[in-house]
């Protein structure tokens, strides 16, 4: 078994667990197969079994994008922190080899489970981009359709690309969405 010192350490490995298997694919017992974490030390941390993993999952999954993408968005120049988000997107998943965990709860079974964590990611990424198009001048109607453009395109990308174990696919996806915002923050 693996040593672990951190929570944290642990939230990070169950949620590989989780991107590879899905919430209701990740037993108990392949998530200390796949971790390599005794039982013991996984109730250590997460003494509400799988269902606190996965909301701490969450929440650590959306820290870092309330961290690097979403309070930049809303609060950073807006030309910077649009292009800071393409940069971030692109590391966190991997130049698309990498699930959005998020993405993948809204679609499982799981998705009315942890709705509202869900729910929450998404709307204020959206709101997040629409705040900073429209501060650069992009109009309010627009800069809420080329939000949601975006972030389906980031989504959509994410799925396509691991189907066709193709990770150009998302490359080219985030290409073509960085080019049509940037038409939009002069």
């Amino acid at each position: 078994m693996r040593t672990v010192f951190e929570k944290t350490d642990a939230i990070a490995l169950v949620a590989e667990v989780f991107r590879e298997c899905g919430y209701e694919g990740a037993s108990m017992s392949t998530i200390t197969t796949r971790t390599r974490l005794s039982k013991g030390s996984l109730y250590h941390f997460f003494p509400g079994g799988k269902e606190q993993m996965a909301a701490e999952v969450l929440a650590h999954v959306d820290a870092w994008f309330a961290r690097e993408i979403f309070e930049p968005l809303e609060t950073a120049e807006p030309r910077a922190a649009i292009a800071q988000m393409w940069t971030a997107v692109d590391e966190y998943f991997r130049s698309g080899k990498r699930i959005c965990l998020i993405g993948a709860f809204a679609l499982d079974e799981t998705r009315d489970r942890f709705a509202k964590p869900i729910r929450s990611y998404f709307e204020r990424w959206t709101n997040a981009l629409e705040a900073a198009l429209t501060r650069n001048g992009t109009p309010a109607g627009d800069a809420r359709q080329l939000a949601e453009d975006a972030i389906a395109s980031i989504q959509g990308a994410l799925v396509l690309a691991r189907a066709m174990a193709d990770e150009t696919i998302f490359e080219r996806s985030l290409g073509r969405m960085r080019l049509r915002l940037a038409s939009h923050t002069t």
